[in-house]
């Protein structure tokens, strides 16, 4: 019988993740994602979650999504266009867009899935799409799966994409410009309302992704437009559901023709089961509460400044970070891999982060600050980075 059945190429690429020092096992959570958890058997202090306000394991949310599987069960069915669009998902989209500001919402299974859906759904052969350098994988994707024709600009780079702007605009009948609103690895922000009067200056569409805004930045999480009063001028708003809010999918918030259209062409709803209830109560209710008040807000930005300072004051490499997520930068792939070990041997969980997710020779850890921390786990934290900072030679 052939060995082809042993699929030796992928053993051979799995042994050179081996020699190269970032081979990795999942590591496994035994308990709520809070911000401290077992782990692998062990209690740690959690800095890896994208959790930032505490609401993945909140009572009034558990309490609502509970109550969603008793009167609507497990699961939807079905995908929304059949029998699988409840009152519920009406709801929703309906929250969001009043938490949003914007006239529609429309509800994706996940982030990944709001832009593997949303840009195809847009933009076709005879278009043009530009997106940041940096911008998630989820957006290259999605842009890989439209017919329209790419161009890349140099990240943040306003001159970068006017010079693509000047040379390619007059070839296409449309133009989509796409950016992260925060750029997930080093904690930027993205300069939004220069990249709007681009995009007005050469008539082009603008699509902001702000899986890491949502629930961070604006008046009470209202993302990253909000943050830059642009309401009206952003014309596709893509938030996630999975990171801030605690639960699992996404959205993109815009127009009522944006709507209409994406109820004919989102294939992700149009091909795969819509949300469950219980997923329905938990981000219905936790949108609700971030209307409500700021208190999670606001506890997020100020263990955020708190940690930041610590860890700035003990020397460590934080880059340029605008936001709560702050990167540890090591440098060499398989160091930024060992310190991320030799943490979690001391008792705090954080997650390294190497090529091909960052550049060459970039590799860091990256903590994710919650609102959900005390000080004193904050405290305890920044002892053992020093602690193995200087182990290690990373601190003199």
């Amino acid at each position: 019988m052939s060995n082809v059945h042993e699929l030796g190429f992928l053993k051979d690429k799995i042994q050179e993740l081996k020699d190269q020092g970032v081979y990795r096992k999942l590591p496994i959570l035994s308990s709520p994602d809070d911000a401290e958890i077992i782990l692998n058997g062990k209690k740690v202090i959690n800095l890896s979650s994208n959790n930032y306000l505490g609401f993945a394991n909140n009572p009034r949310i558990k309490k609502a999504s509970i109550a969603m599987v008793e009167k609507y069960g497990a699961g939807s069915g079905a995908v929304r266009t059949i029998v699988g669009n409840m009152d519920i998902h009406e709801e929703l989209e309906k929250v969001l867009a009043e938490f949003k500001r914007e006239e529609r919402a429309f509800v994706y299974q996940s982030g990944f899935n709001c832009n593997a859906g949303t840009i195809q759904a847009v933009t076709e052969k005879g278009d043009l799409i530009i997106s940041d350098e940096l911008n998630h994988a989820s957006i290259i994707d999605g842009s890989r799966l439209s017919k329209a024709d790419r161009a890349i600009f140099k990240h943040s780079d306003m001159d970068s994409l006017e010079d693509v702007l000047k040379e390619k605009r007059k070839n296409y009948r449309n133009v989509l410009i796409i950016t992260d609103g925060v750029f997930s690895m080093d904690g930027d922000i993205a300069k939004l309302p220069d990249i709007v009067d681009l995009a007005e200056k050469y008539e082009c569409m603008t699509y902001v992704d702000d899986a890491h805004g949502s629930g961070v930045l604006g008046e009470n999480g209202r993302g990253t437009v909000d943050h830059f009063h642009l309401h009206g001028r952003v014309d596709f708003s893509i938030g996630t559901l999975s990171k801030a809010i605690g639960c699992i999918g996404g959205y993109v918030a815009g127009s009522e023709t944006m709507y209409e259209w994406l109820i004919h062409r989102a294939r992700p709803v149009l091909f795969s089961t819509s949300l469950t209830p219980a997923s329905v109560g938990a981000i219905t209710e936790a949108i609700k509460m971030l209307m409500e008040s700021s208190e999670y807000t606001d506890k997020l930005w100020d263990n955020a400044r708190y940690f930041k300072e610590k860890l700035s004051k003990l020397g460590f490499n934080t880059g340029h970070s605008e936001t709560p997520i702050t990167p540890v930068i090591i440098g060499e792939e398989a160091k930024a891999m060992e310190f991320s070990r030799k943490l979690l041997e001391n008792g705090v969980f954080v997650s390294a982060i190497v090529f091909p997710t960052v550049p060459r020779g970039t590799g860091r850890v990256r903590c994710m600050v919650t609102a959900a921390h005390t000080k004193e786990q904050l405290d305890e934290a920044c002892r053992i980075f020093e602690k193995v900072g200087k182990e290690m030679n990373i601190l003199q």
